[in-house]
């Protein structure tokens, strides 16, 4: 592998944990690309109802106060956020600027991929606490 890039496909990264029944298929890009600037991770639901972004706010204890860009890349999901339903079949870009809110996504179709981008605002990045757990 060159230094100067890293080539991945989602389908050659392993997931570091089970996918529980009802939810997604975790895809650690950042790890596994070694990304040290932003998180990016991507969610693969391989049912139509599974969960492709959990519910949860950047706040908390397993958060990082991250902005989140959510880029539907594969299927169809909907996304409720602060209780707003947003249809988003792939190509939609959904931003989530403030971490307070409450945001999660379910996959329309088998197969949705939702790949997440974040960060927090002005800082340097942090790997969030909820990734630590899993990557040390």
């Amino acid at each position: 592998m060159a230094d100067t890039y890293r080539i991945a496909r989602l389908d050659e990264i392993p997931p570091p944990v089970p996918r529980e029944p009802g939810s997604y298929e975790w895809k650690p890009i950042r790890h596994h690309l070694g990304i040290h600037a932003f998180g990016v991770n991507a969610g693969i639901a391989p049912q139509a109802g599974d969960w492709v972004v959990e519910e949860h706010t950047e706040l908390g204890s397993g958060a990082a106060g991250h902005e989140e860009l959510y880029f539907v890349a594969r299927g169809h999901a909907r996304f409720s956020i602060d209780g707003e339903e947003v249809d988003a079949p792939a190509g939609t870009l959904v931003f989530v600027p403030d971490p307070a809110t409450l945001r999660s996504a379910k996959a329309e179709v088998a197969g949705t991929t939702v790949l997440c981008i974040g960060a927090k605002r002005g800082e340097a990045f942090e790997v969030s606490p909820w990734e630590r757990k899993y990557f040390r």
